[in-house]
């Protein structure tokens, strides 16, 4: 045996990797000869499958012919077949030809996407492809001409995200992506959290303005000479992160694929002997990791720099040097992970060979760099992983319940970051029920474990201890006297590539008697993004090396490379740029660098970050390497400024125990987390990143991270039982759907499963709006909202009334019950947003709430509503906030919330400012299914209110706001158009409201809407009076008899007021009207439709007088169909005028009433301020009635049309300046003549749009005799007759008559038609005038005139007490209402009928 592992012998030929997905596929080259060229020319009895010995032959002559050989004139070349040539090779061959694997032909005339995105096809590359424009290597599209997706996305928005899963993958580097697609084949539920954003290629930054755009730097800002300053700045979610630390800095990448997108890509395993050092723990130092690093090369494929592809002047540069230096046998190609063959990964995504750009640093845009992303997570993602990018994690509780672990992070999306102190403060988080696996990186990891440590999750003291730079050193050798080429180029000369940013390294690990002294040097590449900025630090860096022998003329000739690259730009050939060789060294540093949080922000420092005798040495050497080449050695521009060094591999911070104790370290040889100084462990704790890694490697460190995640996946699974689906993928479409989903166990519990059931419900809507939208290539808008206030926590407070709200916010304010959300506002489709009659957003956030047991809450896929039409309230609109919100003690409740924006707010900014700022909200118990239904706007009273408050936008946070209005789409137009759109809508709406009495009149609607309670009478009686006059009257049968008993029966007769007919009791637009409560209430009820009301000889003259004798000619049937029992009586306004018309002056028969029940008058009328006016106005020289009646007629109609005659259309227009409370203001024009000619008739929020839109409906309109008579009745205060006489009825003679005559007078506080003086002047009346007698009164808060009878909320606040007395004088004192177990009884132990 030869001492090798498996590993290394299989290993130790990488010309054997290089055939596993087919021949080596080369750049573009100079043309090749004519041997070269019939190689690709099919010959006779050559087909798939078949061998042919002079056809290897020719290949294995063209590997040892140099490249760059052309054809010449003399050669058997012809300019066809050259041309020919050309035209199909390359990178990405655009026409016909045929590719060779072994002795295999295959088609690639198709395959034209640098990771083939859908590809189900495997396809190979030409083996020496012709030079091809510069174009031809410019990243490409993935699909294949579709133009809904132009880049796969693997991740999901966090609008999607469940609140638990079996596993959580913190970070998606090589650890994290690891964990994700093991965890994935064993069937559990994955999450995986990443700080950045998901980038593929052709989305990586190229310049250097859009570079600094992806730039987050934070840390202790502190060079040797100052004390130290914690910075941070820049974008934290973009893809290159600077950490700033005492004595050493790192760069870091941030997004889906972590550090993997801008490595250099080798794979270099541990030497021996530095896995052998004491610091390892025993299992490893035995064990060693051959095993894990097998299967992690067989995942990412790394290979060498194939000898058929063009030599790179840096390589050679490096290798030159090694040999001056005396260590020519130490130099090799690195094997690495970047790819130069077409065809699938070794998970299924299809890969385009490397351009050779070098720009390995800022990311690889042409589809050739083995990244996680496109390995390990494609394959979680194909196994069921669900990712979420824009996740900064903060920290791991135990979950209170003892089920795993609580994940929080901070969502950076929907520009969130602008509310720098919610951002870190108001966390969202996701339930780990099993493990969480932590992959952020040593840096992030460590931090998170220290976050978390002072948070009360228990672990060892060693954590953020041990730290390592794993020895890294940068230095260039400036202006050399050798063409580099090291200057990384998006779109490279296919005569003049970079190559991969490393493809040589100077080996020196091995054959030291002390493994601390080994150490790498290898070249690299500079990106793109610093080209231009290099030269200018190079030249202005203080403690340069340069040539010590060099005479005048190397002097000169370096001068004049210095101007070149100066004046021509870094890429001049000749150039100091491309003469300058960059060095990396990878090495041993001290290990005794420490992160600890100051002031909550991480600080890293770098006590010793190397041995001070080898750092001079690898100096040292680095200068001789330099001279030998005639350059000048550089460092740094950190070390050189600030006298630190710069790291790309920061390792260690959660470094496994040397002894598996907590003593020594802070987790196990497997990773998990120890619980403190003993051997104890937090179950499904595992730390799988380079946090992990005790010591410096003196090499790339990726493999030994990605390696040892393999280790700790593996014991995991084996600890649980768990087995790791092998199964291959196939072709992986990443535009499509994953192959496979997770195992989700269905609870056994009832509630459990009601949740589970919920949430999948919830997500799989929201999931059908994204891809709705997606579909259509919708562009969005969206932005972030922060609300405080106080929040009362009493379950007594039920009412949805403003008086309730203030008073609960003044307690919670008492008690320092403060509440804040923070919410995320997103509509995946503007258009949508504003024509559909929601107007819906979806809310995404948190919500606090000390006071409430649970809090903080997490908000997912809530609803809002953007000044949705309030259909309990005319003229508003209310912007709602409905979610239900989970707690971190698992309790789940409903949120409510909505802003009320009403006529109040018309001209009045401040005003508007309260409306739309101020939020009303009910916290309630959740019930499940209570939000199934998005359109019912009631849902939230489905459970009991357990807490009441309010809370409102501070001025400093809507200005943020405001900065984080986002719109997203597929192109800048469309993001544009949605902005535009949104604001648009925004802006009109908004104007609409606040010059509202300038805005356009509504009209009455051609179609009735709004009807949701059609209440038809069972019998309809044809009524003729004493002066032979013809009316109407309607009847409704009980539809619940009290004690089941047709004696119960009882009759009652409701006689409307003047211009209204029935449909004030048997309101339509109301879903529990007066006839509904009284027939339910066992009574038979009648209704009288008299002459005065909404008939069509309304106009005929008659006055209230008048309609004494319909009244009488009622009674009459009512008596004739149902015997002479005495009847009760409910009169309303000017039809109870009239009923008191008839009773004082004997036309009524006294004896045939058992009592009577006036709403707002009886025999008093007495007007408001308003009216008063009007009559006080007429006393004098403005006649309105007479000038009216001169111009348009006798008869006033309160309903009208945009097709009116143009003196009516004048009167709309004129009454907009009626005088009216500002909360009282519309803009409906049948409204406005209402209130002209009888005055404002009710509460505005005291009746439902439906039926205030459709006014016009209810009312008819008033004839002038009548009007003339109303007003000298209300001004003089008592009923009269008609005139001329106008005899006063309400004499002492005509009183005696209602002797005995219960008598209930009830008005409106609020009410505008007549004044509360009406019923006060009769309840004294008749109490002087019968001592003994039966009068009662009352005054309702809060109603106005015909709000009473006709508001969406009478029936709770009027309809009972009227009832009442009804029962009392009806069936006796001692009578009980039973409450009828009916459709009503359900609706108010509901939620229908809450408005």
């Amino acid at each position: 045996m030869d001492g090798k592992s498996d590993y290394q012998r299989r290993n130790q030929n990488p010309g054997v990797l290089l055939q596993v997905n087919g021949v080596l596929s080369p750049p573009p080259t100079p043309a090749l000869n004519n041997d070269a060229m019939s190689i690709l020319e099919p010959r006779p009895g050559l087909s798939n499958g078949s061998t042919n010995n002079n056809l290897t032959d020719t290949a294995a002559s063209l590997r040892q012919r140099r490249p760059g050989t052309s054809c010449s004139s003399s050669s058997n070349c012809s300019s066809d077949e050259a041309f020919s040539s050309s035209s199909t090779s390359g990178l990405n061959p655009k026409g016909p030809s045929s590719t060779l694997s072994g002795t295999t032909m295959v088609d690639d005339r198709k395959h034209s996407n640098p990771l083939g995105i859908g590809r189900q096809e495997s396809i190979t590359s030409p083996v020496e492809p012709m030079p091809q424009n510069r174009a031809a290597n410019k990243p490409r599209n993935y699909t294949d001409g579709r133009n809904d997706k132009k880049f796969p996305r693997l991740s999901k928005p966090v609008e999607l995200l469940r609140g638990s899963y079996d596993v959580v993958v913190i970070g998606s580097g090589y650890g994290g992506g690891v964990a994700a697609s093991r965890m994935a084949r064993t069937g559990q539920s994955v999450c995986v959290l990443e700080r950045g954003r998901e980038k593929w290629p052709g989305e990586y930054p190229t310049g250097a303005v859009d570079s600094f755009k992806e730039l987050h730097y934070s840390g202790q800002f502190a060079p040797h000479f100052l004390k130290g300053k914690l910075v941070e700045g820049g974008d934290p979610t973009g893809m290159y992160h600077m950490i700033f630390g005492k004595g050493q800095n790192a760069v870091v990448c941030n997004g889906l694929g972590g550090t993997s997108l801008i490595n250099a890509n080798v794979f270099m395993e541990a030497d021996r002997d530095t896995l052998a050092m004491k610091a390892w723990p025993e299992e490893i130092r035995n064990e060693g990791l051959d095993k894990y690093y097998q299967k992690v090369s067989d995942v990412l494929e790394p290979v060498e720099y194939p000898n058929e592809w063009p030599e790179l002047p840096k390589t050679k540069v490096l290798k030159k040097q090694a040999e001056l230096l005396g260590l020519g046998h130490k130099f090799k190609k690195v094997k690495q992970t970047t790819r130069f063959t077409n065809g699938p990964n070794s998970v299924g995504v299809e890969m385009s060979p490397s351009n050779l750009t070098g720009q390995d640093a800022t990311g690889v845009n042409d589809g050739s760099k083995t990244t996680t992303l496109v390995t390990y997570l494609a394959d979680a993602w194909n196994w069921g992983a669900e990712m979420f990018c824009e996740c900064e994690v903060r920290y791991i509780l135990k979950d209170e319940k003892g089920e795993g672990y609580r994940v929080f992070f901070a969502w950076h999306g929907r520009n969130r970051g602008i509310f720098k102190t919610n951002l870190h403060r108001d966390l969202m988080w996701v339930h780990a029920k099993k493990a969480v696996f932590l992959g952020a990186g040593s840096i992030a990891t460590t931090e998170i474990l220290l976050r978390s440590k002072a948070m009360g999750l228990a672990m060892s003291d060693m954590v953020g201890q041990n730290m390592s730079g794993n020895g890294d050193m940068l230095a260039f050798g400036y202006n050399v006297d050798e063409h580099v080429n090291g200057m990384g180029n998006p779109v490279p000369s296919p005569y003049n590539p970079v190559g991969p940013c490393i493809t040589g390294v100077i080996d020196c690990r091995e054959g030291h008697e002390n493994p601390l002294d080994g150490f790498v040097i290898e070249e690299g590449s500079v990106p793109h993004a610093l080209t231009h900025f290099l030269q200018i630090m190079l030249d202005m860096m203080p403690g340069k090396q340069e040539p010590k022998n060099d005479g005048i003329i190397q002097k000169t000739q370096a001068a004049l490379a210095r101007y070149g690259s100066y004046f021509l730009g870094p890429y001049f050939k000749k150039g100091a740029m491309e003469k300058t060789q960059v060095y990396l060294i990878m090495s041993h540093d001290s290990n005794q660098a420490m992160l600890t949080l100051k002031d909550d922000k991480p600080v890293l420092e770098f006590l010793g970050v190397a041995r001070g005798h080898h750092v001079k040495k690898l100096n040292s050497l680095l200068e001789r390497a330099t001279e030998f080449v005639g350059g000048t050695l550089v460092q740094n521009p950190f070390y050189g400024l600030m006298g630190q060094q710069v790291t790309v591999h920061p390792i260690g911070g959660a470094c496994m125990a040397h002894d598996n104790t907590g003593r020594t370290g802070v987790t196990n040889h497997a990773g998990q987390l120890f619980t403190g100084k003993g051997s104890e462990v937090h179950e499904g704790l595992v730390v799988t990143d380079a946090s992990v890694i005790p010591t410096a490697l003196g090499a790339n460190p990726f493999a030994t991270i990605a390696a040892l995640a393999e280790r700790s996946v593996e014991r995991y699974c084996n600890s649980k039982n768990l087995i790791i689906n092998v199964e291959k993928n196939g072709i992986l479409d990443l535009l499509g759907e994953p192959a496979h989903a997770p195992r989700r166990r269905r609870p056994r519990q009832r509630r459990e499963k009601l949740k589970v059931e919920e949430e999948q419900e919830s997500i799989s809507s929201a999931k059908q709006v994204i891809q709705a939208a997606l579909g259509l290539n919708a562009a969005g808008i969206g932005f972030t909202e922060v609300m405080s206030g106080f929040i009362h926590h009493d379950r007594n407070m039920v009412e949805d009334n403003q008086e309730t709200y203030e008073l609960a916010h003044r307690v919670g304010k008492s008690l320092c019950e403060s509440a804040r959300f923070f919410l995320s506002v997103q509509a995946f489709n503007t258009k949508e947003l504003i024509n559909h009659s929601q107007h819906r957003g979806m809310l995404t956030g948190t919500f606090v709430c000390p006071a409430i047991a649970g809090s903080p809450f997490m908000v997912q896929r809530g609803e809002f509503n953007l000044f949705i039409l309030n259909s309990k309230a005319p003229g508003t609109r209310n912007l709602t906030y409905d979610f239900d919100m989970t707690g971190v003690n698992g309790r789940k409740l409903h949120f409510h919330g909505y802003k009320v924006v009403d006529s109040s707010v018309a001209l009045a900014p401040f005003q508007f400012w309260k409306a739309t700022t101020t939020l009303y909200v009910t916290i309630s118990e959740h019930v499940p299914g209570m939000c199934i239904d998005l359109d019912d706007e009631d849902a939230w009273r489905k459970g009991p209110p357990i807490a009441k408050g309010i809370m409102q936008i501070q001025a400093a946070d809507f200005l943020q706001q405001i900065n984080t209005v986002t719109a997203t789409g597929s192109s800048f137009l469309k993001k544009a158009l949605s902005a535009v759109t949104f604001m648009s809508y925004f802006t009109r709406k908004s104007v609409s409201l606040f010059l509202a009495p300038l805005s356009s009149l509504q009209y009455p609607t051609q179609t009735f809407s709004g009807c949701v309670n059609d209440t038809l009478p069972n019998a309809s009686y044809d009524i003729v009076a004493d002066d032979g006059v013809k009316s109407r009257m309607y009847m409704w049968e009980p539809t619940h008899v009290p004690h089941v008993s047709s004696a119960n029966i009882k009759n009652i007769f409701m006689i409307p007021g003047a211009s209204v007919d029935h449909q004030i009791f048997a309101l339509p637009t109301i879903r529990f009207n007066a006839i509904n409560y009284f027939t339910r209430a066992g009574y038979r009820v009648f209704v009288s439709v008299h002459r005065i009301g909404q008939t069509m000889i309304a106009g005929n003259d008659y006055t209230t007088y008048d309609a004494r004798l319909d009244l009488k000619a009622c009674l009459s049937k009512i008596r004739q169909l149902h015997g002479e029992e005495k009847i009760y009586c409910i009169a309303h306004c000017m039809g109870s005028v009239a009923f008191a018309s008839g009773l004082l002056d004997g036309t009524i028969p006294a004896s045939w009433i058992l009592g009577i029940n006036c709403s707002q008058v009886f025999m008093n009328p007495v007007w408001g301020t308003a009216n008063m006016a009007k009559v006080m106005a007429r006393a004098g020289s403005l006649n309105l009635d007479k000038l009216y009646s001169a111009v348009c007629g006798s008869w006033f109609s309160c309903s009208t049309s945009p097709a009116d005659t143009y003196v009516q259309k004048f009167l709309n227009q004129a009454l907009r300046l009626y005088p009216q409370s500002r909360k009282e203001m519309c803009n409906n024009a049948a409204c406005h003549r209402t209130s002209f000619v009888f005055g404002r008739c009710w509460n505005h929020r005291n009746l439902n749009e439906a039926t205030h839109r459709q006014i016009d409906r209810f009312f008819g309109g008033v004839n002038m005799r009548l009007l003339n008579l109303l007003m000298k009745m209300g001004y003089e205060g008592h009923v009269m007759t008609n005139g001329p006489m106008y005899e006063r009825l309400d004499t002492k003679e005509n009183l005696a008559r209602l002797k005995g005559i219960p008598i209930f007078l009830w008005c409106g506080r609020d009410n505008s038609v007549l004044s509360a003086e009406a019923t006060e002047r009769t309840y004294e009346k008749l109490c002087d005038m019968f001592e003994d007698g039966d009068y009662r009164r009352k005054v309702v808060p809060g109603y106005g005139h015909l709000d009473g009878w006709m508001g969406r909320n009478a029936w709770k606040d009027i309809y009972p007490f009227i009832r009442e007395e009804v029962d009392r004088v009806v069936r006796g004192d001692g009578y009980k209402f039973e409450e009828p177990d009916d459709e009503f009884r359900k609706m108010m132990h509901g939620v229908e009928l809450y408005g």
